[in-house]
């Protein structure tokens, strides 16, 4: 059995967990860490050939990551 996950998805929950902090709270760098995700986010789930291919390279690495693991 193979688990295969979207990485625009991963991204949507990743995003909705790191703005749900508090905004006092957060550092310049972790704005900064939300505003990149927000903006991979952006062009992931744009129907653009740029977000198609930013899509297929992060799935391969993820793909290859995944296999690296298994025997």
């Amino acid at each position: 059995m193979k688990l295969t996950i979207n990485m625009a998805v991963l991204l949507a929950v990743v995003l909705v967990l790191l703005i749900r902090r508090k905004v006092q709270a957060r550092s310049r760098a972790d704005q900064a860490m939300t505003l990149a995700v927000a903006v991979v986010f952006g062009v992931l789930i744009a129907p653009t050939d740029l977000g198609q291919g930013i899509l297929d390279t992060t799935g391969d690495l993820a793909r290859t990551i995944s296999n690296t693991g298994t025997p």
